[in-house]
């Protein structure tokens, strides 16, 4: 199987003893390619200098986060346009919003928000999507910006029924992660996921969170990491009616055309 991990906060200081064997191990569980988040003005262009570290291996996004939109200034707008001028930066964002949490109060989340949908629709590159007990107010502002606006995937998808079939009727793409493993909280996405087609659907780890909790045996900690994400395909393919490897394929083809990647080196 040759995967691509759409979604991994390798920045995260939680890696920083011991990234290279991170990567080494996802070559190794058939991770070819991963796209590392930039969620924050501080991690925005981290994520950058290890894509360009590792050419044709590892990708970036740039946005920040709607925990984060506190921070969102002029400077912070100009700084992650800079940043968009960078081939390895493939996507806007992570950028939405985060009624769950409200650690930026919610008109800073809307304005931070609103100013990263106008990055994407100056620069027409995809956007990666987080959105948390705020799907009215997200929809409201995406409808917005319609028509001005590249490919869209709501990552980590974790949401109701409702919010997957607006999401798929306007054509977006959806993430699913370990939170399809979790037996406390993810057992309704294990239908869900029936209904998702196959040219919209991708699957990430979002490391260093949502460890697979089916992972056996569990490790003795509880830092996700991209080699898992073999293990969420497995668990994707069978709750979706197909073999694995088709699962496998499918996502990585879908991933490597949202996001123009080239080739995985190495690939034949």
């Amino acid at each position: 199987m040759q995967l691509i991990d759409i979604g991994a906060n390798l920045t995260h200081d939680s890696f920083d003893h011991d990234r290279d064997a991170v990567l080494a191990r996802a070559r190794a569980a058939g991770v070819v390619q991963m796209v590392v988040t930039g969620a924050s003005r501080e991690h925005s262009p981290k994520a950058l200098a290890l894509a360009r570290a590792h050419p044709g291996e590892l990708f970036a996004t740039a946005g920040v986060h709607p925990h984060h939109a506190s921070e969102y200034s002029a400077e912070c707008d100009a700084e992650l346009r800079a940043l968009h001028a960078h081939p390895e930066v493939v996507a806007v964002g992570e950028c939405g919003l985060d009624y769950f949490r409200d650690f930026s109060p919610r008109p800073a989340q809307r304005r931070a928000f609103e100013l990263q949908l106008q990055i994407g629709a100056d620069t027409g590159k995809p956007l990666f999507l987080h959105q948390r007990d705020a799907h009215a107010d997200f929809m409201a502002m995406m409808r917005n910006f319609d028509g001005r606006l590249g490919p869209a995937v709501v990552h980590c998808f974790t949401g109701t029924r409702e919010e997957l079939f607006d999401y798929l009727d306007r054509d977006w793409y959806i993430g699913i992660t370990g939170w399809l493993c979790d037996e406390r909280r993810g057992t309704h996405l294990r239908e869900l996921v029936r209904h998702i087609p196959a040219e919209r659907l991708m699957i990430e780890t979002d490391a260093p969170y949502l460890l697979p909790r089916t992972v056996r045996p569990p490790p003795s900690h509880r830092r996700n990491e991209p080699m898992y994400l073999a293990h969420i395909v497995e668990e994707l393919a069978r709750d979706r009616g197909e073999d694995v490897a088709v699962t496998a394929a499918r996502t990585t083809a879908t991933a490597r055309a949202f996001f123009r990647l080239p080739p995985a080196p190495g690939a034949d």
